[in-house]
């Protein structure tokens, strides 16, 4: 709920911080002018608003306790990331399945996995495969005989820290 509103507060906090500075500003420019016509041989410098700098907004390092965002442009990859991941490309198929499932996927290091079958709430229907895997691509068969009846479930992949969920039709 709070993250909700964080974006009203914050424009709502640098849109004050810009009526304060401009206010500032023409508060400063109008003592100056009034100072001028009246006392023609005093000369005072225009007074400098506390948030203004030569006349020049600055509002770079204004960030009201937030950290700025700064996306990564679509080209740029962070460095490492694809080495990082685990388990990559999971592909199921047939998705409508009657006796057979064929499930592919690949592991970037040698790791225990599991392939688990789950019904809609998230109960475990039966364990497919619970082994350690050597790296590289898997492919694997698995026959469903009548341990599923009709219906939707899905397919948990685990492999050390890294899930990924796939649906699944069975007919």
């Amino acid at each position: 709920m709070v993250y909700k509103y964080s974006s009203y507060i914050y424009s709502s906090i640098v849109g004050i911080g810009l009526l304060l500075c401009s206010m500032s500003d023409v508060q400063a420019t109008y003592t100056s002018k009034m100072d001028s016509t009246t006392n023609k041989q005093q000369q005072s410098p225009p007074k400098k608003s506390r948030i203004t700098d030569n006349g020049f907004n600055k509002f770079d390092n204004l960030h009201f306790g937030f950290k700025p965002f700064s996306p990564v442009a679509g080209s740029q990859k962070i460095a490492g990331s694809e080495n990082e991941k685990l388990l990559s490309n999971v592909k199921v198929f047939p998705n409508q399945i009657s006796d057979q499932i064929n499930l592919s996927f690949k592991l970037n290091k040698d790791s225990n996995v599991s392939i688990k079958v789950m019904d809609a709430l998230g109960n475990e229907v039966t364990t497919l495969l619970a082994q350690r895997l050597s790296a590289g691509e898997q492919t694997n068969s698995f026959t469903i005989g009548n341990k599923l009846n009709q219906g939707f479930y899905f397919i948990r992949v685990v492999a050390g820290t890294e899930t990924i969920v796939k649906r699944i039709e069975v007919l």
